[in-house]
């Protein structure tokens, strides 16, 4: 695992993005993946790029909202879809095409975000139980006022896997959890979490699209997550059982092949195809 960090520069300002990079040594062969972390940190998704990059031939960038593990977040950078933008020129930066865009919770809506933007460097974009939209009759938790014990109850299918004992943190450690949840909710907005507005943007998606959902998640269900998949022309759906709001921690074998496998069916070649 590498880490580099970019400074990229915007209309609103600059802004520097830290990266990991997973899967370096397969050189320019390796299929890019952008991996969007939600919001418990980096640490919810790095692990999963190890996996994805050590068993498929793949670089997976794996960038750190700012704000997030201990980096800075410009004032200006206030909400999901310049999070979006951002994304947009770090591909440019990084010269990267035909990248598979992954998104999981918070980091799914800024997938999705990218996606309407239309990028030509994109290739497929997969939502793993991603927020952003409001579904009526099916709301997303209020996160924000639970423990972290709290938070894993709704988020996990089997919790017994996956026990948090808060005193166990240092206090660096703590000191990054709490910038974490201040990014968080600036990102997330005034309604939570959620945009009334990126209904109409999913409209316009025209990447190859997959929503991916764990049958488990208590934090947005099941059918929030068909709403989502509906509300994006030609998206498919997938349920994973046995899982909850993070397969990519929980159950990363169900995972791998449909995020692998979606990738690999919307090249840029097969496109063309």
């Amino acid at each position: 695992m590498t880490a580099t960090t970019h400074t990229l520069k915007l209309d609103q300002g600059t802004v520097d993005v830290t990266v990991d990079l997973q899967g370096q040594e397969r050189g320019q062969r390796g299929r890019p993946f952008l991996l969007l972390h939600g919001g418990g940190g980096p640490q919810t998704v790095t692990p999963f790029a190890d996996f994805l990059a050590g068993q498929r031939p793949a670089r997976v960038f794996t960038p750190f909202h700012p704000g997030f593990g201990g980096t800075a977040r410009p004032e200006w950078l206030t909400d999901v879809p310049a999070l979006a933008r951002v994304y947009a020129q770090l591909l440019e930066e990084l010269d990267l095409r035909d990248v598979a865009v992954v998104g999981n919770s918070i980091g799914g809506w800024i997938a999705a975000e990218l996606a309407a933007l239309g990028s030509e460097r994109v290739s497929s974009v997969t939502l793993v139980n991603a927020v952003g939209v409001r579904v009526q009759g099916h709301p997303i938790a209020d996160t924000f006022p639970l423990t972290p014990p709290e938070l894993a109850r709704l988020s996990f299918h089997d919790l017994s896997k996956f026990r948090f004992d808060p005193s166990a943190l240092s206090e660096e450690q703590r000191a990054v959890m709490g910038a974490n949840r201040a990014a968080l909710r600036v990102y997330s907005g005034p309604h939570d979490m959620a945009d009334p507005t990126l209904t109409d943007r999913l409209a316009k998606i025209d990447h190859p699209t997959l929503v991916v959902w764990g049958a488990s998640d208590q934090v947005v269900d099941v059918d929030y997550g068909r709403a989502y998949a509906q509300a994006v022309p030609g998206a498919e759906f997938r349920l994973l059982e046995g899982t909850g709001h993070m397969p990519q921690t929980e159950t990363p074998e169900q995972l791998l092949p449909l995020v692998w496998d979606f990738a690999e069916s919307h090249t840029a070649d097969s496109t063309r195809n």
